[in-house]
């Protein structure tokens, strides 16, 4: 063979593979047509918590995206677009590119009276607030530390907002470690601090700007104003000590239960007898605490036993499993790549049981224990969820610890409850299965 025919061989081979190399270059950048976005919350996935962010993200831009309860950990399924790909890249948020009869199998599963399985359809993501002080407080706030994280935007707001009707700004609210009683987080102990002091402060200015003579009648007025915002269709949720006060206030509507060391005068005579439970959202036939120097607020909370502190390796709660196709609100509330979530303590660790209406949903407890971590329940058009604990990955924050890096806790269980709150107000209305 002569030396030109080799070369003009070998130019046709080389001329051939780069046309195929380029070829194959196009077909990647061009997507294909129905071509999916599944992003996959089970093990796989690189970042839950990110992901909850992502999902925002997309909604704020009118993108559909559709929940697949209790598939792969409760995943996300969207359709393809350059945006949602490259916003998921930066984010660090693993996802899978599948075809449009991947997506049809994968729904056609979902869908399949014998799994416990549904879709449900988010539209449009709602607007957050966050109920807490403008002064820093020497404690971190879970929901604050997991929005900042996942990217979610919110806003701050606080007793003159509420008072000012600012609550009908909002679709979804949340209760900072709170203490609707007025008796300033029961911190007796760190009263002398000058945190303690500022607190006590605005809080006491606030209520005379206002025209009341005391912080607990302040907070008072501040729960009704919340009470009729649940009433009216918007969402609450709260964690720690934002929970058990909440629902302590609504029934000490009206009666002084807050010792003199707190507020200069005793307790009501009558006060005990006087309680109405009719006007609490989760909780009843509980006793308040009067005694100023006691880290507790009632017997709503059933507390850390001694060896738990010793060794959080025991303490644990386990998450319920609902009908995903029957009952798609604990659904959503409870997804999560795992069944079993670390237990966490707090001025509220956790809710007795015996205290909890009827009515009411539980959505975890710890197993052989009388401690309800995780409810849910409704009032007039709107809902409530209440978690117990103050931080999921702190086992006990002590008041100056450090905040969490979530950035070393980016699957974790216990935050991932909290960030399935924000979504479920998204959901689309499915018509009731008769």
């Amino acid at each position: 063979m002569s030396g030109s025919l080799i070369r003009n061989r070998s130019g046709y081979f080389m001329a051939k593979r780069f046309f195929l190399l380029m070829s194959l270059v196009t077909a990647c950048s061009v997507p294909v047509l129905g071509q999916d976005i599944l992003v996959p919350m089970d093990e796989s996935q690189a970042d839950h918590l990110k992901a909850y962010g992502l999902i925002f993200w997309a909604l704020e831009r009118e993108v559909d995206v559709d929940w697949l309860l209790n598939y792969r950990g409760g995943s996300f399924l969207m359709t393809y677009q350059p945006v949602l790909v490259s916003e998921l890249q930066i984010r660090g948020v693993s996802f899978q590119s599948i075809s449009g009869s991947q997506t049809a199998f994968i729904i056609a599963e979902i869908e399949a009276e014998a799994n416990n399985t549904s879709v449900i359809r988010l539209e449009k993501p709602p607007k957050i607030a966050v109920y807490a002080p403008d002064q820093t407080l020497p404690w971190d706030d879970a929901v604050l530390l997991a929005l900042t994280y996942a990217e979610v935007p919110y806003e701050m707001i606080y007793d003159d907002d509420v008072l000012d009707g600012r609550l009908a700004e909002f679709d979804w609210i949340h209760l900072h470690h709170e203490d609707f009683t007025g008796q300033y987080g029961k911190f007796f102990n760190y009263r002398s601090s000058q945190w303690y002091i500022e607190q006590q402060r605005q809080a006491e200015r606030t209520a005379r700007a206002r025209g009341y003579r005391k912080v607990s009648e302040l907070k008072s007025a501040v729960v009704e104003e919340i009470r009729m915002y649940v009433g009216s269709g918007g969402f609450l949720f709260a964690m720690c000590s934002g929970t058990d006060t909440f629902d302590i206030a609504q029934a000490a509507f009206n009666i002084d239960i807050v010792p003199s060391e707190y507020d200069g005068d005793s307790v009501d005579p009558g006060a005990l007898a006087a309680l109405d439970f009719s006007r609490t959202f989760a909780f009843e036939n509980f006793r308040p605490s009067f005694n100023a120097r006691e880290y507790e607020h009632s017997n709503i909370d059933t507390g850390p036993p001694p060896a738990q502190l010793r060794n959080p390796a025991v303490d644990f709660f386990t998450l319920f499993e609902f009908s995903a196709k029957w009952d798609p609100v604990p659904t959503m509330l409870t997804q999560n790549h795992v069944a079993t979530v670390k237990g966490f303590v707090g001025q509220t660790t956790s809710f007795r049981k015996s205290t909890i209406k009827p009515n009411v949903i539980i959505l975890a407890e710890a197993p052989g224990r009388d401690e309800v971590r995780y409810l849910h329940g409704s009032f007039g058009q709107g809902t409530f969820t209440f978690y117990a604990g103050h931080d999921p990955e702190d086992y006990q924050h002590f008041v100056y610890d450090p905040p969490t890096d979530l950035s070393l806790h980016k699957h974790s269980p216990g935050y991932r409850l909290i960030l399935n709150n924000i979504l479920f107000p998204a959901a689309k209305k499915k018509k009731q299965k008769t």
